[in-house]
């Protein structure tokens, strides 16, 4: 999946299986807990689905099974693209440990899109034994169509808790949402909000309403919500809390999720959402001006952080909730079953609380370490300004995005070169509108339930499932995090670092000469302004 030689693998990996080995031999609670259990994992294929699955079955060596429901995709099948997924660079370091970890996992067609997971009987029948429940699929594109969010988020997650009611031996439920999912209110608390609407009258809406009338009606039924994805988020936390009953369940709220810190590669990531996709558009000289606040919080954590959080939350949820301990009630209209919140955790996994980093830190931070690991398929020199006002934003974007891209595109055409730099500028525009909300506005959260889960775990497990984000060092991570986007998300070897910095001197020597020619016309126009001025006003 990438360049990297094995050396190189082996001295990336070297400090994270340290810092393991040191316990090796130890007895870990939460490892014991996973020692013989079936698991079965939604979204696997997705980039904290995948985290989890290579860390459970390298971290927990003892687990029997594990079903991994995936689909065909791009006109591949399941086995084929399992075969491609495997291959990822993410699990050289389990398959060097486990041999046959691969005869673990169970393949089970399935698609969230579908009416009960487009799953066959056969199917549904075989992952009846599962112990234990990761429920990480979901569309996460923000701007996805009503319809599409809420059959594979909400309608998904429904049907999945009604299948796993059918589960005897189920242990835990763990459902992973956003931080965001709340994102309405200033103060985001551990705990349950009123949704914006009824999971079962959103489903039937999607139902009875065609494509253009679901359309028409959206953004009325978005009300505050910034977006689609978001508000299926509320109504799914919601879904969790009505149709979870005889078994122990828990919500993580993940907020923007970054690259791994260390485990099991340091700077792994496959993906190009929130700051990720900024950071690299600006480290390629295309994105020069975004909508943000720069005094604000961003609320950003490693994902090896999230992955062990989400893993130890569904070993203290199991552990603490007994099915003795869900408290159901029977809805006489609906039949429906709920359960009382209080009894189920939620555990936010933000860095607001113990490590709050502000936009300001990223972006001069981003632009540091640009300078000193460039990447070497730059188009421009980097440089960026942050602007509050939304009409000065516009203003800076025609100057700066839109011309240059117009001027670069006219050239390429006239010498016979596909035009790229607009297409490019648009979908980059797309992203920086989405993340406009979260760029200008300020949210206060809380993480009680996250801290406390850390002081109930042992040493050995503190060290296995690192997350206490008061650990981390920022200045470090964003280093070990700009590196990895550079060699996992543009395939650019380190190896490459000294052809970058060659390029990233001709590119700050052509930017400040074209700033200074510039400057220069600028001032000379402005002379002969006043010049004609002037000698309009004294030629009478």
């Amino acid at each position: 999946m990438t360049s990297l030689d094995a050396q190189t693998y082996k001295e990336r990996n070297m400090f994270s299986t340290v810092d393991e080995s040191i316990y090796f031999n130890q007895e870990s609670e939460v490892s014991e807990f996973f020692s013989g259990r079936k698991i079965l994992i939604t979204g696997g294929s997705g980039f904290l689905g995948r985290l989890i699955l290579e860390k459970l079955l390298r971290s927990c060596p003892k687990i029997e099974r594990i079903y991994l429901l995936m689909r065909g995709k791009k006109q591949k099948d399941m086995q084929t693209r399992f075969k491609e997924y495997f291959n990822d660079i993410l699990f050289e370091r389990l398959k060097e440990e486990q041999k046959d970890v691969e005869k673990k996992i169970v393949l089970i067609e399935s698609d969230m899109n579908e009416l009960n997971l487009g799953m066959s009987g056969k199917d549904s029948e075989r992952i009846k034994d599962t112990e234990v429940i990761f429920h990480c699929a979901a569309s996460v594109r923000f701007n996805d169509t009503l319809r599409f969010i809420i059959n594979v988020n909400v309608r998904g997650t429904r049907d999945l808790l009604l299948l796993a009611r059918e589960m005897p031996n189920l242990k835990v439920f763990t459902y992973v949402s956003t931080a965001y999912s709340q994102c309405i209110y200033e103060r985001i608390e551990e705990k349950f909000y009123n949704p914006p609407l009824k999971t079962e009258d959103i489903i039937k809406l999607t139902e009875i309403l065609n494509d253009d009338q679901l359309n028409f009606i959206t953004p009325e039924l978005l009300g505050k919500w910034p977006n689609t994805y978001t508000y299926s988020k509320a109504i799914c936390e919601d879904t969790v809390r009505q149709y979870s009953r005889g078994f122990p369940t828990c919500i993580v709220r993940p907020s923007s999720v970054l690259a791994t810190e260390k485990d099991p590669i340091p700077g792994w990531t496959n993906n190009l959402y929130g700051l990720t996709g900024i950071a690299l558009s600006i480290a390629l000289g295309i994105v020069r001006v975004i909508n943000l606040d720069t005094k604000l919080v961003h609320d950003i954590i490693p994902a090896d952080y999230v992955v062990n959080n989400i893993i130890v939350s569904t070993w203290d949820t199991a552990k603490k909730r007994s099915i003795s301990s869900v408290i159901t009630n029977f809805n006489n209209d609906d039949k429906s079953l709920t359960v009382d919140a209080e009894e189920i955790p939620i555990y936010n996994i933000v860095s607001y609380v113990q490590n709050p980093v502000k936009w300001n830190y990223c972006i001069l931070k981003l632009l540091e370490i640009y300078s000193i690991v460039p990447y070497r398929k730059c188009l421009w020199y980097p440089f960026f300004l942050p602007l509050s006002n939304e009409y000065f934003v516009y203003l800076c974007m025609i100057l700066l995005h839109w011309t240059p891209g117009f001027i670069v595109d006219s050239l390429a055409f006239l010498v016979g070169s596909k035009p790229r730099l607009l297409n490019i500028y648009r979908k980059m525009h797309k992203l920086t509108n989405v993340m406009n909300f979260f760029a200008t506005h300020q949210w206060e959260f809380t993480n009680d339930n996250v801290l406390k889960l850390w002081n109930t775990l042992s040493v050995v497990d503190k060290n296995k499932f690192f997350f206490n984000i008061s650990d981390l060092d920022w200045d470090s991570y964003f280093l070990t995090y700009c590196k990895g986007v550079r060699v996992f998300v543009l395939n650019d070897p380190l190896e490459t670092v000294n052809d970058a910095k060659i390029l990233y001197k001709r590119l700050r020597i052509i930017h400040y000469t074209t700033g200074i020619v510039l400057l220069i016309l600028l001032l000379w126009g402005l002379y002969l302004l006043l010049q004609f001025l002037y000698t309009s006003l004294f030629s009478f």
